[in-house]
């Protein structure tokens, strides 16, 4: 039976950094108060009015301070009472002590004396007349110092109970602010996320559980003279599935599992990164063997030496420096295994990725329509569905998606159901999740006039239409010319998974995404401002012809990308200014071929655009039957390869299209 951790592991109570501040706060203004009240209560005045005080019988007492060269006044009741001395007359004492109401500083002692004892002799005064050297010097002093003595104390007995008891609060986090953020995970630990819950990334799945059983059953590697891997490095797109699989290694491994993440490690004070990294290894080695998981490492892995104008040491480099050396260095570690993920893995420092350190390298990729399929099955379990879902088809309705992206897409197939009053979720449902994560939340609401609404209606037909007649675009399943976030229509395509691309087909791209603009010249003669996301995607891929991919006759074989992460772009161009200009030649030269390409293809086919357009006009939101009866079979259009599940030859994948 298992024990209640709260009965027998009482939780401390933890103290509060806001009632430390507050206290404090309280204590300030109280002896602000004090000060006014009572330590302030005494006016500095001059000589000659004490003289003039003395004369008038105003003066009751005068206490002399001879190694402060200073007296204190203290009036009559009469005194008290008289305009003169009105500001000084409503003052209270503290706590019921005797306080002066005028001060006054004087030089030689005698020459004080002598002039207080003839006027008092003069004018048969019975003022009184003390010295005290040291005893109300001590007092002052003791006044003075007090409050501050009292906020000190207060503090260090605030801070010292607080790191007593577990570090909570302010106080724990400045006593233990070197120390270690990472959180445990142990078999003990009720962590439900194993490797069944990781679909798809079946290389990367591999890889891991490889260093998961080499830490339960290290023999089997080591009596063949293998050593175990210290570190492995996952890679990918965000969104893929790389803190999953850590999590899933947490859930399955039978040793403490340590995770954190990059920004754990970073502080204001100099010097508590590294030696956070130290506690976390020191930790990590005496619960040997174990396994320790920084998630978006880059936040402290960066290369070092680069954007540092100021010359200064960087605390971040003083955190990798240290990470290096506990890594890999005289006081390796072992049987510490160190995981590491980052979407970002061009900034790294080189010296963190080489082998020794990360031995492995894992790249986790945007899934496949197999993988996507699986991802589906693992997140359609807790969905109540209507119906027996064909997940093949869901599959290949989200081409580009990753894992998350799955997630939510069936996260919100179930809220739209909700909505919709339903009982349980349907296949249009995930289609309409899908619509939502792509083109953003419907506006039916959203004014637009009987012109523009037109020229909408013709700017999406022309995608339609240009993408149906040219062989290599991706066909079209679905338009519609009702607004969805910031665009005023969409055209959905579902592009063939490709490994490799051509100038053939990446020119059909170009030019079904100029049918947009084509369409519009073609039918009003006139252009708008509707094709500015298709102007830039175009941009981008014409300048990707030329500049990355070398596609281009007149750059000829050359490449100006950097796969080590520097901006081609940036201060300094890897190419002469002459090279610059025949460059923006060439990407205008491909840009404008492709559209007069579209227009020529949409006044050939101008009836069957008019058609279709009247047809969305008329119905809003068109799809793929609607434009087989209007165009009829693409010719060029054969079973689809990448339907089915089935396993794809060398050949084939060389025949494929990378779409964008």
């Amino acid at each position: 039976m298992a024990k209640d951790n709260n009965s027998t592991n009482p939780k401390k109570p933890k103290f509060s950094s806001w009632w430390i501040y507050g206290l404090i706060a309280v204590v300030l203004i109280g002896f602000n108060f004090i000060g006014n009240s009572s330590f302030n209560t005494t006016s500095e005045t001059t000589n000659s009015e004490l003289h003039e005080f003395l004369r008038k019988g105003d003066i009751e007492k005068i206490l002399v301070i001879n190694n402060m060269r200073q007296a204190k006044i203290f009036l009559t009741q009469e005194a008290l009472g008289k305009e003169v001395h009105k500001e000084v007359s409503g003052k209270p004492a503290f706590l019921g002590a005797e306080n002066p109401q005028y001060i006054v500083k004087f030089g030689d002692p005698q020459n004080f004396e002598d002039d207080i004892n003839a006027i008092k002799t003069e004018n048969s005064l019975a003022t009184i007349i003390k010295f005290d050297s040291e005893s109300n010097i001590v007092s002052d002093l003791l006044m003075t110092v007090l409050p501050f003595v009292l906020i000190i104390g207060i503090w260090i007995y605030l801070m010292r109970r607080m790191s007593g008891g577990g570090g909570g609060g302010a106080g724990g986090q400045i006593f233990n602010i070197g120390k270690s953020k990472a959180k445990l995970f142990d078999e003990k630990t009720d962590t439900r996320t194993s490797f069944k819950d990781v679909a798809g990334l079946e290389g990367a799945k591999e890889e891991v559980e490889e260093i998961v059983e080499f830490l339960r059953n290290p023999d089997k590697y080591t009596s063949l003279g293998g050593k175990i891997p210290k570190g492995a490095l996952l890679v990918g797109p965000p969104g893929t599935g790389k803190t999953l699989l850590a999590k899933a290694v947490a859930g399955e491994a039978k040793v403490p599992f340590f995770s954190l993440s990059g920004s754990d490690f970073v502080e204001m004070f100099v010097g508590v990164g590294a030696s956070r990294v130290r506690d976390l290894f020191k930790q990590a080695k005496d619960k040997s063997p174990a396994i320790i998981f920084i998630d978006e490492i880059d936040a402290i892995g960066r290369a070092r030496g680069k954007n540092n104008f100021t010359g200064s040491n960087d605390e971040r480099e003083n955190t990798l420096n240290q990470l290096l050396t506990e890594m890999d260095g005289f006081g390796t570690n072992t049987n510490v295994i160190v995981l590491a993920a980052t979407n970002r893995a061009d900034v790294l420092d080189k010296a963190l990725m080489r082998a020794g350190r990360f031995d492995r390298q894992i790249y986790v990729d945007l899934p496949d329509i197999r993988e996507r399929k699986e991802i589906f099955e693992v997140h359609l379990r807790p969905i109540k569905t209507a119906e027996t879902l064909d997940l093949d088809f869901l599959a290949r309705q989200t081409p580009g998606f990753s894992g998350a992206d799955i997630a939510n897409v069936c996260n919100e197939a179930a809220l739209i159901a909700a909505r919709k009053e339903k009982k349980a979720v349907t296949k249009q449902d995930f289609l309409d999740a899908v619509d939502r994560i792509v083109g953003g939340l419907e506006k039916k609401n959203k004014i637009i006039t009987p012109g523009e609404k037109k020229t909408i209606a013709y700017h999406e037909a022309g995608h339609a239409t240009t993408s149906w007649m040219l062989e290599h675009a991706a066909p079209l399943v679905k338009v519609t010319i009702v607004p969805r976030g910031q665009s005023l229509g969409a055209a959905w395509y579902l592009p063939e998974e490709r490994l490799i691309v051509r100038p053939e087909q990446m020119l059909d791209e170009m030019c079904a995404t100029l049918g947009g603009r084509a369409a519009e010249k073609v039918i009003f003669n006139k252009i708008s401002t509707g094709a500015l996301s298709d102007l830039e995607k175009v941009t981008k891929q014409a300048r990707a012809m030329v500049t990355v991919y070398g596609l281009n006759d007149e750059i000829g074989n050359l490449t100006y990308y950097d796969s080590a992460g520097q901006d081609s772009y940036g201060f300094s161009k890897p190419y002469s200014e002459k090279t610059a200009q025949k460059i923006d030649e060439e990407i205008s030269k491909i840009i404008e071929a492709q559209y007069k390409r579209a227009i020529e293809v949409l006044t050939e086919h101008k009836d069957k655009l008019t058609t279709l357009a009247e047809r969305l006009l008329e119905k809003e939101v068109i799809f793929k039957e609607d434009l087989e009866k209007i165009f009829g079979k693409r010719p060029f259009e054969g079973e689809p390869k990448d339907e089915g599940l089935t396993e794809r030859t060398a050949e084939d994948r060389d025949e494929d299209i990378l779409s964008e």
